[in-house]
């Protein structure tokens, strides 16, 4: 009966080894989950208004998510603004002078048109020994006259349009550096908002609603991590097999004896090779230099950052 139940003995042993090796995997380099984080900072010195973001949020680009209190900035856009509409009632519209001087120059073409009438009579009269010569005479010196009055009225109104111009210009060129000026306060006011600048998702909040901020500081940290970087290390013997863009496997634990497999792809690998980083554990322990590599994986939501990783190249 013993001899019979050796060789069922030893199979179950066998079974048994083989799907303990089955959970092992040969991996060819490891490293931790990273990804590209940005610190937001404040872009103007005041009192946070309102911040609701919270640890864990997920927030789309160009998002507003919090207010600086601006409003003496504010102030000093209004008051900008106010000395610029002053200074546009200190412009002087030329038009009512100009037709006041065109209605001067036509009254005295009228009457140097009936002037000239009575001129052809007078010579008519005169031929005929109906007038004298003297009235002939006072009729071209009045014409004369009319005409030097319509020609100074004339200037007169180019006159009034270059002076008028000439003022308003002055005027406009005060206008001008102060709209510049509202523009770049405008900037200032705009920058009191709080803008998202990725997608990601909020790591560390540094600031409080109702807290003081300056410009420059702190406000939270946020990463995308719909994609994760894993940073692992090769040795010179295995970065001839590695390129960029390569199809790679990476594996994480997922229990006591499993392991769970993504797919990724080389993004980058380091020119210079550096010493061993004492976490990581490569295949050739006994190579001191290794070289880094990066490796895009796409997250499902249960990879993390700091999180230990394999490769499988």
């Amino acid at each position: 009966m013993k001899m019979k139940r050796l060789p069922a003995i030893f199979l179950a042993l066998a079974v048994l080894t083989s799907a303990c090796n089955s959970n092992k995997i040969k991996t060819d380099a490891s490293g931790v989950f990273e990804s590209d984080e940005v610190i937001v900072s404040a872009e103007q010195s005041g009192k946070i208004l309102s911040f609701p973001v919270k640890e864990g949020d997920t927030i789309r680009r160009g998002a507003i998510i919090g207010d600086i209190d601006m409003s003496n900035t504010v102030l000093q856009k209004q008051q900008i603004q106010a000395t610029i509409q002053s200074l546009k009632n200190k412009t002087t519209d030329p038009e009512p002078q100009v037709e006041l001087a065109k209605k001067q120059v036509a009254v005295l073409q009228s009457q140097l048109a009936q002037q000239l009438r009575e001129k052809t009579r007078t010579e008519n009269l005169l031929k005929a020994d109906a007038a004298t010569q003297k009235q002939l005479d006072d009729i071209n010196a009045s014409i004369d006259q009319l005409r030097k009055q319509i020609s100074v009225s004339q200037q007169q109104v180019s006159l009034y349009q270059s002076n008028i111009a000439t003022q308003n210009r002055t005027v406009y060129s005060e206008q001008d550096p102060l709209e510049k000026s509202v523009a770049q306060i405008q900037d200032q006011i705009n920058k009191g908002k709080i803008v998202n600048p990725i997608k990601g998702t909020v790591l560390t909040k540094y600031a409080l609603e109702g807290e003081m901020t300056t410009m420059g500081k702190a406000l939270y940290k946020i990463a995308n991590l719909d994609t994760l970087t894993l940073r692992a290390y090769i040795t010179g013997s295995q970065l001839t097999g590695v390129k960029l863009g390569q199809t790679v496997k990476v594996y994480t634990d997922d229990g006591a004896k499993n392991y769970k497999e993504y797919g990724g792809q080389v993004s980058w690998i380091s020119d210079k090779s550096e010493f061993t980083p004492k976490t990581i554990q490569t295949k050739d322990e006994r190579a001191n230099l290794v070289y880094a590599v990066k490796i895009r994986v796409k997250n499902d939501g249960y990879l993390k950052l700091g999180m230990y990783g394999e490769v499988k190249f």
